[in-house]
């Protein structure tokens, strides 16, 4: 009896382990289907050709009028992305809420998804001077990753002991910068050869971006059939969104080390997000480089980004994840300080700093998002990282806003670029002073021996 209890045990135990590493490969398919939209779209061609039909609608002073509000057509972009990430502040909490409350993530996390990829899809009716067109689907298509994003994210302590995080989470990111990869292959070849298929240049960049909500769509379709739902003793069946927002504020005060970290993540990732989504503009505007040119870089900084992310994530091993991070920081600051001083025209320099780029990018994503992992109290997934997703995308409406306010002043994207240090050096200082082992101990977490 005692050796078939034993024995049921150990069968019981392998199956949810393999029901587990199921549930891990079907999770890391959703940053494969949507990390596309980040590398293609928002990074690639739908700043740079924004720009340029937002310039083709400008006046003779080189301002458009949305809503009757004079903005410089170079920051037209920049706009954009900002109040797409304010829609998402204000949608991301009560998303958040109702996943805790109803237990249910997987029909919220496919509405998401394929609200953005219907409005990325619809991007390849942007053309001529219809940038108003242009920016609603960047705001929808923008607030709807972050959603997404956010409940995705929400599985991992889920779908991994506390253990197994960083290895997990920075597999899901190799997998993202390995679809943008592959992606990006195919969007050079076409853009590079759009004569010999008889499109122009502009035919070829909207169905570079339209084919990105494709992919988003198709392969999204994975993680909800290999995800499940499942509710915790917490959850609260019956409170209103609203009203389990403001508890989950108001719980969130009650954590001041987990609000500590979501600070100093607010500062330093907003750094990283602007520097991801301006990147392009000021490759073609500032150093007048192509768009194949653009294409290459981007491309390296996915191929490096894998690597990046998965070396990034055995460092953590060694030396633990905050200071690892801490480690990233400093060579984002080295690493955009030398990008004021490239030289125009100079394709060979800014591959070297698109590697510099690609080696901490997606180790400092990764790992960030396991550490995080560890100071969400049980049962409050999907609330605080709807918090965490408000400072990696949501919140991340300052950089944006301080780029586009610093070329309207000046005329400079290299005063634009240069004033994005101070969000590295402030994120810096303040992730130095939060102590991870006692955060994690006071979320009621297991702490793990390397953290």
């Amino acid at each position: 009896m005692g050796t078939d209890t034993v024995r049921a045990g150990s069968a019981d135990e392998a199956g949810e382990i393999a029901q587990r590493r199921r549930e891990q490969r079907g999770w890391y398919f959703y940053d494969w289907a949507c990390s596309v939209y980040s590398t293609s779209v928002l990074t690639v061609f739908l700043g740079p050709y924004l720009t340029s039909v937002a310039k083709a609608a400008a006046d003779a002073d080189g301002f458009v009028h949305p809503l009757g509000i004079p903005v410089r057509a170079g920051s037209f972009f920049a706009y954009a992305v900002s109040l797409s990430v304010i829609v998402a502040v204000i949608v991301m909490p009560l998303v958040g809420a109702a996943a805790d409350r109803s237990g249910r993530k997987k029909p919220l996390l496919a509405a998401a998804a394929y609200t953005g990829a219907a409005a990325t899809t619809g991007m390849f009716f942007l053309d001529g001077d219809r940038y108003l067109l242009g920016g609603v689907l960047l705001v929808v298509a923008n607030a709807a990753q972050s959603v997404g994003t956010m409940l995705y994210n929400s599985y991992l302590p889920q779908i991994a002991p506390p253990e197994e995080r960083d290895a997990v989470s920075s597999r899901g990111w190799a997998f993202g910068y390995a679809a943008g990869s592959l992606v990006l292959v195919v969007n050079l070849v076409l853009y590079t050869a759009h004569d010999t298929f008889g499109l122009s240049e502009g035919e070829a960049v909207r169905i570079c971006l339209a084919s990105a909500g494709l992919w988003w769509g198709a392969f999204t379709l994975v993680p909800l059939r290999r995800l499940r739902d499942s509710r915790t003793a917490t959850t609260e069946q019956s409170a209103p969104a609203f009203r389990q927002l403001a508890a989950t504020l108001r719980d969130m005060r009650r954590h001041p080390l987990t609000l500590a970290f979501l600070l100093a993540y607010l500062i330093y990732n907003d750094g990283i997000q602007t520097v991801i989504s301006q990147a392009s503009v000021y490759g073609s505007e500032e150093l007048g480089l192509g768009q194949s040119t653009l294409i290459g870089a981007v491309l390296l900084v996915q191929v490096l980004a894998v690597a990046g992310a998965l070396g990034m994530g055995r460092l953590a091993k060694v030396y633990g994840a905050k200071r690892t991070i801490l480690g990233s920081l400093i060579a984002w600051t080295v690493t955009l300080g030398a990008g004021y001083f490239l030289p125009a025209g100079a394709p060979v320099w800014f591959f070297v700093l698109a590697a510099g780029i690609g080696l901490v990018l997606g180790g400092s994503q990764a790992l960030s998002r396991s550490l995080f992992s560890h100071l969400v109290p049980p049962g409050k997934e999907a609330e605080y990282f709807s918090a965490y997703e408000m400072s990696d995308r949501g919140m991340s409406w300052l950089g944006p806003l301080l780029f586009g306010v610093t070329y309207q002043l000046t005329g400079s994207y290299r005063d634009a670029i240069i004033s994005l240090v101070a969000f590295f050096v402030i994120g810096f200082v303040l992730l130095a002073r939060v102590p991870v082992r006692r955060a994690i101990g006071a979320a009621g977490n297991p702490v793990p021996e390397r953290i």
